[in-house]
């Protein structure tokens, strides 16, 4: 992914008889077919990749400019149709596809698995105490708000009111599951303990995502037709992204919060973490890493990127009136964000 952004070295126009690349290439689109699973995974793994948050601005900014010039149909000498297309990732893993601005690196798809991994591995190891849940919690929540925030759909600003509601209403939200939960859970099977954390999870992740992303709830994100032609704003589309992004969020996070209570049980009768117990920690991360490696991806391409709805089920009124000025739409198209 990083070297075909370092220098390259081109022959000059004399000897260069390699034809110019075509400026037909649809480079708005992902280079698989997103209507099928294997084409949307192939689509994220490339997206996800951690090894995106180690590029530099840069390296970055080649990529932008790159992909900017395409789009204006310019092509840079000697640039091949692979170089285009790892140049679109890059750009697409750290620029905003509606904003086009760049985004937070901690709130960017790649940095998931390397900040999840961590954070998750250390709630599912140090749950017992109230401060343990309390500190583990918020860090886990400030970290979604700012993912919930880089990854929203549509280019309307959130206000700092919103963020600030959003983020202490699902960290309150977390920290509650979580806390009642271990309190239900002291006098039952320690295995059972461990899965508090994947249920606070889950209920802050309900919490999170409609709250930071609100104001599409409130006053809707953008709906095109098969061409990009923009036709308004639908609340509808925006509570059918919203959902489909929860459900993805919550199995993103169950391979690494379900597999891991298994072992870890399993393990710590052993004689080797009852030896070595700091070792506790390191291991459960690095099994919440491994299952994120995979199950990021593959829950981010259970759905399109580019979703769509019919027309009947948008709003009356916006319906009626995309009806009678594009009387051949039949279904519109949006960003659900991630």
């Amino acid at each position: 992914m990083l070297e075909f952004l370092q220098p390259v070295v081109r022959f000059s126009p004399e000897i260069n008889m390699a034809a110019e690349l075509s400026t037909s290439i649809n480079i708005k689109e992902p280079r698989w077919d997103q209507s099928k699973f294997v084409g949307r995974a192939k689509h994220f793994f490339t997206v996800t990749d951690p090894r995106n948050i180690l590029l530099t601005n840069e390296q970055l900014s080649h990529a932008h400019d790159i992909i900017t010039d395409y789009r204006k149909g310019i092509v840079s000498p000697g640039l091949t149709e692979d170089e285009l297309w790892r140049a679109k990732y890059v750009f697409d893993s750290a620029f905003h596809p509606d904003t086009g601005e760049k985004m937070i690196l901690i709130g960017r798809m790649s940095a998931q698995v390397p900040m999840n991994m961590t954070i998750t591995g250390c709630m599912m190891t140090f749950y017992k105490t109230t401060p343990a849940v309390l500190f583990w919690q918020w860090i886990n929540q400030s970290f979604n708000a700012i993912v919930n925030y880089t990854n929203r759909s549509g280019d309307a600003p959130i206000t700092v009111s919103q963020l600030g509601t959003a983020y202490v209403s699902a960290t309150t939200g977390a920290v509650a599951t979580a806390l009642g939960l271990n309190a239900l859970t002291k006098h039952i099977s320690p295995l059972i303990g461990r899965f508090v954390p994947f249920a606070a999870v889950a209920a802050a992740n309900c919490i999170n995502i409609p709250l930071m992303r609100q104001r599409e709830l409130q006053h809707g994100i953008p709906i095109t037709d098969e061409n990009d032609n923009r036709l308004g704003e639908s609340t509808k589309a925006a509570q059918q992204a919203i959902s489909q992004v929860v459900v993805s969020r919550i199995l993103m996070a169950s391979p690494g919060m379900a597999i891991p209570p298994f072992l870890m049980n399993h393990l710590e009768k052993k004689a080797f973490l009852k030896r070595f117990p700091w070792m506790s920690a390191p291991i459960q991360v690095s099994l919440v890493g491994f299952c994120l490696v995979f199950a990021t991806p593959l829950c981010c391409a259970l759905f399109p990127q580019k979703s769509s709805m019919s027309v009947s089920r948008l709003e009356p009124e916006l319906r009626d009136k995309i009806q009678a000025s594009h009387p051949g739409v039949e279904r519109v198209y949006f960003n659900k964000g991630l």
